[in-house]
């Protein structure tokens, strides 16, 4: 198996955290590259996806509010991105769904992003805002306010709490609203109120990330093809002893197999299969 069936069957077999972790990495590549061997087109494209701070144009493109989440200023503003969603989609979905998540994430980059356009109308920057930093923020501050007393332990420091690491991030984008990059820390401000709503929201009985999931049913639904069911004529001879309950069929070996790696994925991650498992998964999904 090559490393690009590997990236493929991690992908199908992974969760939405480590999908978008694709797709943000995916669509940042090929950013870089532009930037650095076609800067004019790269220009026009960045024009068209990211998200400017005019309210005026913003509202021209709507969508921007949804794709500037996924481009990235450079290779260190994608890595740091991509960790932090790791270990901030890892806390959350100890506690929350899979669609859950990704409803949290979405509508926190759309929030983060109106926090950026509605500021400006004060600020007056007239800037662009690229990166998931808003969506991230939401879903970090959406598990340290369901969890606040989580301990996690980091490398050089030792156990924390789950809100040290929020409050402290959250601080750090306080202090750098004046510095630098204001309209960016104000997103990210954005993103970390969106996440705290939720929760509270959610624990009064009210689930937003069900708007995201309903529009996608819906749209599932809409272009998934629907199966007739043909009507059957049915002779019912009532002097016709009822038949014995059919035995119960186990499963096949290779479904029990595919059984106990979802399972070992589940327990130890994908990293933990050897190579035949994961050689045995990408056939069988083929």
């Amino acid at each position: 198996m090559n490393i690009l069936d590997d990236f493929k069957l991690q992908y199908a077999t992974g969760g939405i955290a480590q999908k978008l972790i694709f797709w943000n990495v995916g669509i940042a590549i090929p950013f870089f590259i532009l930037s650095a061997f076609a800067p004019s087109f790269f220009q026009n494209v960045l024009d068209w996806l990211s998200l400017s701070s005019p309210a005026v144009t913003a509202v021209m493109k709507p969508w921007t509010f949804i794709t500037y989440a996924f481009l990235h200023a450079d290779f260190w503003h994608l890595l740091f991105n991509m960790i932090v969603l790791n270990f901030s989609s890892r806390l959350f979905l100890t506690y929350f769904t899979q669609k859950q998540f990704f409803g949290l994430y979405l509508l926190g980059g759309i929030f983060a992003g109106m926090v950026f356009v509605l500021t400006d109308l004060f600020l007056q920057n007239n800037t662009i805002l690229v990166g998931a930093s808003g969506a991230i923020m939401a879903v970090l501050i959406a598990a340290a306010t369901y969890s606040p007393l989580s301990e996690i332990r980091l490398l050089l420091i030792g156990n924390v709490k789950l809100w040290h690491i929020a409050l402290a991030l959250f601080v750090l984008d306080l202090i750098q609203i004046p510095m630098n990059n204001t309209g960016g820390h104000l997103a990210h401000i954005g993103g970390s109120l969106f996440g705290f709503l939720y929760i509270k929201l959610l624990q009064n009985g009210t689930d937003l990330s069900k708007i995201v999931s309903n529009i996608i049913d819906y749209f599932v639904s809409l272009f998934s093809p629907r199966k007739s069911t043909p009507f059957k004529k049915v002779h019912k001879n009532v002097n016709s002893q009822p038949k014995p309950a059919k035995p119960v069929v186990e499963k096949d070996s290779t479904q029990k197999q595919i059984d106990e790696i979802l399972d070992k994925i589940s327990k130890s991650g994908y990293d933990s299969l050897t190579k035949e498992e994961k050689e045995f998964l990408f056939k069988v999904g083929k």
